[in-house]
């Protein structure tokens, strides 16, 4: 397995499918259709805020996100949300995807998402990125990783406390777990 920092650009449209496939069921409501949801993250899908997983083939196996005060993995602006969603639609969806934003701190660095082939899950990628989250967390000079895990991935919690990440906060999200299909999150940290 050969990890590398940034998304290649051939890897896109698989790096969004992934994206959609592990997140979708959470942001459908929101950013769906399907169709749609795809052409606006690839549209949106910033490289530079990615690590890969690629097998010895060259096959993409999973992603791992973070955010920095420069971006998110996947963010966009208005504008792009309009250009797939329609005025009325990006409205809609920019105040409803708010509630889900998460800043970054100056102490922590915000892996924002983690997301791995089907064919692939427990192969050992989702802890392999989470080592190279560490390291690049490191490299830019961080003491420690933040992610948020929804009460609705326990396979997801089960990793990152094996990986040694400490639960530090819960918060709810109240009536919008209707939209959301999941009724909290919870913080975790852990030292580089």
């Amino acid at each position: 397995m050969k990890i590398t920092i940034g998304i290649p650009e051939a890897n896109r449209a698989e790096a969004a499918a992934l994206y959609w496939e592990a997140f979708g069921e959470k942001l459908g409501f929101v950013l769906g259709p399907k169709y749609r949801a795809l052409v606006f993250v690839t549209r949106v899908l910033r490289s530079d805020h990615g690590i890969c997983a690629h097998d010895d083939q060259g096959r993409l196996l999973g992603v791992a996100g973070f955010k920095t005060m420069h971006g998110a993995l996947v963010g966009g602006s208005f504008r792009d949300m309009q250009h797939v969603f329609g005025w009325v639609g990006a409205t809609i969806r920019v105040l409803l995807l708010a509630a889900l934003e998460r800043d970054t701190d100056n102490e922590r660095f915000l892996m924002d998402g983690i997301f791995v082939a089907q064919e692939a899950r427990g192969q050992g990628v989702g802890t392999a990125l989470l080592h190279a989250v560490a390291a690049e967390a490191k490299r830019r000079g961080y003491r420690q990783v933040r992610l948020d895990v929804i009460d609705t991935n326990p396979r997801a919690r089960a990793l990152y406390l094996h990986e040694g990440f400490t639960e530090v906060d819960t918060h709810s999200i109240g009536i919008l777990r209707h939209i959301f299909g999941f009724s909290a999150a919870t913080t975790m940290v852990r030292d580089v």
